[in-house]
């Protein structure tokens, strides 16, 4: 088996997931792209093999529960362990011209599959093999739009961004984080979860502010904390958020 550290990365093939991806590669990271299209994540993979990065594409859909099953056992097949695990793939179907109670279930239903139950679903199918690592870490995609310390405050930069599907379902991310890290306090696995900022990505928008390289340095710093690091923690560039 290997001796570096392992990482996967959901939603991998663009964006934040693949800007982590190349930042722990650089690490010497062995990283494991999941995509939900095999040929998108086998291009993003060789993309970063061409840096001279160790980059394997993976198939992995996480609403899917077959999907991520074969690609835990692939997993466990392949390298026995899981060093690090970043719940990266997100989506936001939010219909923006609509007020917070015009907001269809459909949309709630489809954001919280990929953004909640996605997330739980694949940490609970990697989780025996991050417990075979020396020092697991959980990095769990959020948003500061799933404050609501902030959403309440009517002075806060957020106040006026209600997009409610998503900003609930970051909410229930930070939530569950807690609560995992409460379950594994006495073990060497940190969970936290990140706010990478407002970054320039299609999710993003034409009015972000973050460029890739910096919208990813919360997700790796927390993917490669020290063991005196913190757990059960809701961060941005190495400051503590707002519940």
């Amino acid at each position: 088996m290997t001796t570096k550290r392992i990482a996967l990365i959901t939603g991998a093939n663009k964006g934040i997931g693949f800007e982590t991806a190349r930042q722990l590669g650089q690490q010497q990271i062995t990283v494991l792209l999941g995509a939900r299209d095999a040929a998108k994540g086998e291009a993003a993979a060789a993309k970063l093999r061409a840096e001279g990065l160790d980059a394997r594409a993976l198939e992995l859909d996480v609403t899917v529960s077959a999907s991520i099953q074969r690609t835990a056992d692939k997993v466990a097949r392949e390298f026995g362990r899981l060093d690090i695990l970043v719940n990266n793939a997100g989506v936001m179907t939010d219909d923006q011209t609509k007020k917070v109670s015009e907001q269809s279930l459909s949309a709630w239903r489809t954001t919280f599959e990929t953004n909640v139950f996605g997330v739980v679903a694949v940490t609970q199918a990697f989780l025996p093999l991050l417990r075979k690592s020396e020092a697991g870490r959980i990095v769990n995609l959020s948003s500061i739009l799933g404050s609501n310390t902030l959403h309440s405050d009517p002075q806060s930069p957020i106040y006026d961004f209600k997009l409610p599907a998503y900003n609930v379902s970051k909410s229930a991310v930070n939530a569950y984080t807690v609560q995992l890290a409460y379950e594994l306090r006495d073990t060497p696995i940190k969970v936290n979860a990140a706010h990478p900022g407002w970054v320039k990505t299609e999710m993003g928008g034409e009015g972000a502010t973050m460029e890739l390289a910096d919208g990813a340095k919360t997700s790796v710093a927390l993917a490669t904390l020290p063991v005196d690091g913190p757990s059960g923690a809701y961060m941005h560039l190495g400051e503590t958020l707002p519940w």
